[in-house]
């Protein structure tokens, strides 16, 4: 079966329609506790889902590890999963990544769905095929490219998110629309996070241009040896804000970390590649105005360039930037000296703090 991103209107009859295509000799289906009590009702009077084997782990990203991923191998063995068998992912971020990584490694490899309940795994995690766990206090330390057989996003599992977590989500969307189109990112910047009540025709507009974006880069580029690396502009300057944040033991959400990566990294995209001021001045504001700042110390700087190193983008102990100089013109692999990624932390703490 190939592989296949479906925006549904009926989420249960789109996963009927799977379950009853596909020959899986026994169904797996992870939870976390909140989805499992938020998410899974929506779907559990399904036939194949109602005798499914439930693997339910604690919620949060700090469960994102090698224990919790071995629960699920646990689960996975005593319930004699085999290749023929399906894993389907009903969750955030947290668990397409944990539970894909376990279905890439288990009996290497048994068949995988990702159903997206979050906004941040509906436009990003969940699609693309990008598995892992964190390790050794480093994020998505280790992992796997494993494409899962199909993901179903429907929006109608928005309805359960909290504010932080929409925002978290929406700040890979302003990454989309930065790398796409000048366009794409005014569409963005005019949606109203803060609207007492979510415009969910809109947003599911813009969550399907988001996710038409990354499927056309993954699809040229699955294993990203060049054009998918775009997906990573704010995520060195983001990823190691976050490893920080949980160091500090003040942990923020993984699309915060990348909202406050993407005004370092547009003031470099500006400083080194012409990135256009006025272009830079609306995504700051429009990220200033939604999302908490997160504080850190010129002290801190060292301790921020030393997690940056761990990026997994680097080579040779090189931090490789993805930059723009242009929206949807994209700068890969730009080397950026110690001074100026400190003169990028500077802007962030003097623009949003």
């Amino acid at each position: 079966m190939d592989n296949q991103v479906i925006i549904c209107e009926d989420v249960k009859e789109e996963l009927s329609r799977f379950l009853s295509a596909g020959d899986f000799d026994k169904v797996f289906i992870l939870t976390d506790k909140n989805t499992y009590r938020l998410c899974f009702p929506v779907i559990q009077s399904l036939p194949a889902i109602s005798t499914a084997t439930s693997i339910m782990i604690e919620a949060g990203d700090m469960n994102k590890s090698v224990e919790q991923l071995a629960a699920v191998w646990t689960a996975l063995s005593n319930g004699g999963a085999s290749r023929s068998s399906l894993l389907v992912n009903l969750g955030g971020g947290m668990i397409t990544d944990l539970g894909g990584f376990a279905g890439a490694s288990f009996k290497r490899g048994i068949h995988t769905l990702n159903i997206p309940t979050t906004l941040m795994a509906s436009v990003d995690a969940a699609v693309g095929g990008k598995t892992g766990i964190n390790f050794n206090g480093l994020k998505n330390e280790v992992g796997a490219f494993y494409i899962p057989d199909c993901v179903l996003i429907d929006c109608v599992f928005l309805q359960t998110l909290d504010h932080d977590n929409l925002l978290s989500g929406f700040a890979e969307m302003i990454k989309h629309g930065l790398i796409s189109a000048e366009s794409t990112l005014n569409r963005l910047l005019a949606y109203e996070l803060d609207a007492k009540e979510l415009n969910t025709e809109y947003l599911n507009m813009l969550v399907k241009e988001s996710v038409a974006i990354k499927e056309q880069i993954v699809t040229e580029d699955p294993k990203e040896n060049g054009i998918r690396k775009a997906l990573n502009l704010g995520h060195t300057i983001g990823h190691a804000l976050e490893s920080f944040s949980f160091e500090q033991q003040r942990p923020i959400l993984h699309g915060h970390a990348i909202a406050a990566g993407l005004v370092a990294e547009l003031y470099l995209s500006h400083q080194c590649c012409g990135f256009p001021l006025e272009t830079l001045r609306r995504t700051v504001n429009f990220i200033k105005s939604y999302y908490p700042p997160f504080p850190f110390e010129c002290d801190d700087y060292e301790s921020l360039y030393a997690l940056m190193t761990h990026d997994k983008k680097n080579k040779g102990g090189i931090i490789n930037f993805t930059l723009l100089a242009q929206p949807g013109d994209i700068r890969l692999d730009r080397h950026i000296d110690k001074e100026k990624i400190f003169e990028a932390l500077d802007f962030y703490r003097e623009t949003c703090l």
